[in-house]
This record gives C-alpha cells, sequence and structure tokens, in this order.
C-alpha cells in the first residue's frame, strides 16, 4: 500500500514548500492538498513545484463552482507538471453525477493528465469507475472503503476499462491538541447531508474514521487496518498550529517502509 501526504491548501507556503521536500525525500508517493473556498488550491499545489518525483494531486475541485474551463486555465498558468499530476474533481447534489460525468469529459479534452473522482456513496463510486483514473474517498472507515473499492472495479468493468487507483484521504494527527482539532474538523463534516447519511451507513463517529495518535508509534498499526483496502492512503495532517515543525513531525511519523 501507497502513501501521500496532504495539507490545507491555506497552510503557509514555507510549511507546504517544507512538507512536500520532506514527503519526496522520505518516499511518499504523493503530495496533495484542497481546494477549500477561495483558497486556490492549484496554486497551493504549485509550492510544491520544485519536487522532482512525487506525484503532486488536488483533492478536490468542486465543480458546482469551478468550470472545466477555469480549471484548465488555473493547471496551466500554474505550470503544474502534467506527468506528475492527480487533479481531482467533485460535485455535491443535485445533478453531481451529470455535472462529473460532463466535467471529466471536457477536462480531457484540454489536459492530458490523470483526474481523480472524489466518490462517497455507490452511484458516484460505479460513476468514477468508469471514467476516472482515481477515486478519492473521504471520512470512511477501512471497511467501507474495500465496499467502495468494489463497486468501483464494477464500474470500471462494467465499462472495459483498467479499474482507477483508489486514494482514501485519512485525517493524521498527534497528542491531544491534534486530536481535539480533528474532531472539531469531524464535527463539521457531520453537519453536511451527504457526510452525516454516509457516517450514519458505516455506522460510526467521525472521528472513528481518523488516526489520532498520543505517539508516532502508534501511527504504524494504526495504518495496518488499512492494507488491502485501497491503493494509496493519503495522510491528511491535522496539527494545532499548522507549523513546520508540527508538520514535519507527521510526515516522519507515517513515513513509507
Amino acid at each position: 500500500m501507497a502513501l501521500g501526504f496532504a495539507l490545507f491548501a491555506a497552510t503557509a507556503a514555507d510549511v507546504i514548500r517544507a512538507a512536500a521536500r520532506e514527503a519526496e525525500a522520505l518516499g511518499y508517493s504523493s503530495f496533495w492538498v484542497n481546494h477549500p473556498g477561495s483558497t486556490d488550491g492549484l496554486a497551493a499545489l504549485a509550492l510544491a513545484g520544485e519536487t522532482r518525483r512525487i506525484e503532486l494531486g488536488i483533492g478536490v475541485i468542486p465543480l458546482h463552482t469551478r468550470a472545466p474551463a477555469s480549471i484548465v486555465l488555473g493547471v496551466r498558468e500554474q505550470k503544474l507538471p502534467l506527468p506528475r499530476l492527480l487533479l481531482g474533481v467533485g460535485s455535491p447534489n443535485p445533478k453531481s453525477l451529470e455535472r462529473v460525468r460532463d466535467g471529466v469529459t471536457a477536462l480531457r479534452a484540454e489536459l492530458s493528465t490523470r483526474i481523480v473522482v472524489a466518490a462517497l456513496g455507490p452511484r458516484m463510486c460505479r460513476l468514477a469507475g468508469e471514467v476516472a483514473d482515481g477515486v478519492l474517498l473521504n471520512w470512511v472507515t477501512p471497511e467501507y472503503a474495500r465496499q467502495s473499492a468494489d463497486i468501483v472495479r464494477e464500474g470500471a468493468a462494467a465499462a472495459k476499462r483498467k479499474p482507477p487507483t483508489i486514494y482514501a484521504y485519512v485525517r493524521l494527527a498527534l497528542g491531544a491538541a491534534g486530536r481535539a482539532r480533528t474532531a472539531e474538523e469531524a464535527d463539521r463534516y457531520a453537519g453536511i447531508p451527504a457526510y452525516g447519511a454516509n457516517f450514519a451507513r458505516m455506522g460510526v463517529k467521525p472521528i472513528e474514521t481518523a488516526i489520532a495518535v498520543d505517539s508516532p508509534a502508534e501511527v504504524g498499526p494504526a495504518l495496518a487496518r488499512w492494507r488491502g483496502a485501497v491503493d494509496e492512503v493519503v495522510l491528511r495532517a491535522v496539527t494545532a498550529h499548522d507549523t513546520s515543525e508540527e508538520t514535519l513531525a507527521l510526515v516522519r511519523a507515517a513515513k513509507p517502509v
């Protein structure tokens, strides 16, 4: 199982650069940022552009607020390396399936890069299998991820295409302050109807999908639960103050072996 590392896109530029360099040096497969609100995730991801090997992911750009043409323009303006880019997109209801299908088609017509679709429910998982190069799961348990991956592969088989790479965003925090901040974020997601319904389907509290532990030694055993569930776990850092020291401690705590 491969490992990626992810940061909030509004994190300070020096922290993003340092974390990307360290993740590449330690053997992570990918480095990601999100695209929250008015923060341009493509610009934030460009801060990691001085790396040479690691794949660069954006997880994900909402198609109901940023059209494909704007995404294409942003990728080109930021000079993101297309061979290493994992371009994540997604959409809430209503018309989420139609918007994602059309968006992927439009992006493929302009950019020679891999497209990753954010999927939560079964129908989006199946569609992602049909059209995407990767699927990004979020706030799920390893058990639910396995079920989702099966649906993705069914969609790919129906479309007679290679199954997409399955990624899972998993929050990672160390210590009491990190756990508290992760719990706050989890509660916010629980208030979003689609996520709230999914937590109910899984029968877990939102915080139970995260790795929130007291010491670096506990990270490895927690990650072991994910082996065989997905192709790559993307560890989304949650720290108390978003400093370089805190962030690099998380990068090192979960380094690939």
